[in-house]
């Protein structure tokens, strides 16, 4: 009987998907969570595993092509050379004789009887963690467990607070494109990861009613407060980056100005305002930017938040990040540390209702007390989504923002 796989809903808003590399033949025989076909979306690269196994009768996309969530991707038989394709119910590792079971074979617990259903990278990393995939609550589609809800029963906080994906993993390197030279010209074709990247960011300029505002900060006291700190960061093995101050700073502002922490649900009309902090660190990687997001930074210290802006860069920059490390922000900061020039308007990551452009620190006269001096100074910009929230708000958040990165005592008498 041939099974018609369609694509599926991904979530965080994504619609379609164009086809990177296929992975598999017409005629191949394939096995159950095998790698499949390479899938881009607006929001990362994904490696979408067989469903079942089975033989594959027909590929309905090919690649460099779109297909929208729903429509039929390939058609497998269930069959091979006349013969039904058996899948292997899960192995039961004997148990020891006691004097309980001696008489009568004890009953394995349902979480070794049913099969799971769960990609090749959310079994790693259930491997890694030491969980057992059969005691995970799934949310994913069709009773599948996503990375996210590993996640969330190793630390006991559960999915509900973690973005979920399904049946994807990431994709490493993106599939060469053919260049045709013409003359002087290069021909260069527009898909893949440029495309979403484009697709994304004109979704965000032409629904946002983007509006700019800019604040120049005297972080002298960070610059020296930092340095102070690298040293017992290094013998815990943390690179410690402004960065983790900058999440800080920002959650004192959203917590003060709520609307910046919000997106539009256009669809109700209604204002979702968020009371959780997700915060997005923007990062160049190696099929573009990416922005790879801090769950619950509100409750982590500020080596904690380095340890994680550190691991999430550098899966993004090794092309190992997970789709649920990279959806699901509430705010976004963007940062091209040392090259990141003197002014820059962010454009917003959507759906989210701000983000905020972080431009480098450089000596430079000040006038304080009348007198002028040197000081490390940076400029921050804000970009808000005029429909959600006002420009006084944005200005408002950013004078929060400064207070901390000007006085950066204050951030540790807040700590969680």
């Amino acid at each position: 009987m041939a099974f018609e796989f369609k694509l599926p809903d991904i979530g965080e808003g994504v619609v379609e998907g164009e086809v990177v590399k296929w992975k598999v033949a017409e005629g191949d025989t394939v096995k159950m969570d095998q790698p499949m076909v390479e899938i881009m979306t607006d929001k990362a690269t994904v490696e979408i595993p067989a469903p079942k196994a089975g033989r594959v009768a027909r590929i309905m996309v090919p690649e460099g092509k779109i297909c929208l969530v729903g429509q039929v991707l390939i058609v497998i038989d269930d069959a091979t050379n006349g013969k039904a394709v058996a899948v292997a119910a899960p192995t039961l590792a004997p148990q020891p004789a006691t004097a309980a079971t001696a008489a009568t074979t004890r009953a394995p617990e349902p979480s070794l009887l049913r099969r799971v259903l769960a990609t090749p990278a959310t079994r790693k990393i259930a491997r890694e963690l030491g969980v057992d995939l059969g005691r995970v609550p799934a949310t994913g589609r069709n009773g599948r467990v996503t990375t996210a809800d590993v996640r969330g029963h190793h630390t006991g906080v559960g999915a509900s607070r973690l973005a979920t994906t399904i049946t994807t993993r990431p994709v490493v390197q993106e599939t060469p494109v053919t260049v045709v030279s013409i003359g002087n010209e290069e021909r260069i074709p527009f898909r893949g990861v440029r495309k979403a990247i484009a697709a994304n960011l004109s979704r965000s300029k032409l629904t946002a009613a983007h509006f700019t505002y800019v604040e120049e900060i005297d972080v002298t006291e960070l610059v020296a407060l930092r340095a102070r700190a690298k040293d017992r960061a290094a013998e815990r093995g943390i690179k410690l980056s402004y960065l983790p101050f900058l999440i800080r700073a920002s959650i004192a502002g959203l917590r003060k100005w709520p609307s910046l922490n919000s997106s539009l649900d256009e669809e109700k009309q209604e204002i979702v305002q968020k009371h959780y902090y997700h915060i997005g660190v923007a990062t160049q990687g190696p099929q573009g930017l990416s922005v790879g997001v801090v769950r619950d930074a509100d409750k982590k210290s500020i080596f904690d938040l380095a340890r994680e802006v550190e691991r999430l860069a550098e899966a993004i920059r090794t092309g190992k990040a997970a789709r649920d490390e990279l959806v699901g922000g509430t705010f976004t900061i963007s940062s091209l540390g040392q090259l990141g020039g003197v002014l820059a308007t962010p454009i917003i990551n959507f759906p989210e209702a701000a983000i905020m452009g972080v431009h480098k620190i450089a000596e430079k006269p000040a006038v304080r007390g009348g007198q002028i001096v040197i000081r490390q100074l940076m400029n921050l910009s804000i970009s808000v989504d005029h429909r959600i929230a006002d420009g006084y708000d944005g200005a408002m958040f950013l004078q929060e923002v400064k207070t901390y990165l000007e006085d950066p005592t204050l951030m540790f008498l807040e700590m969680v």
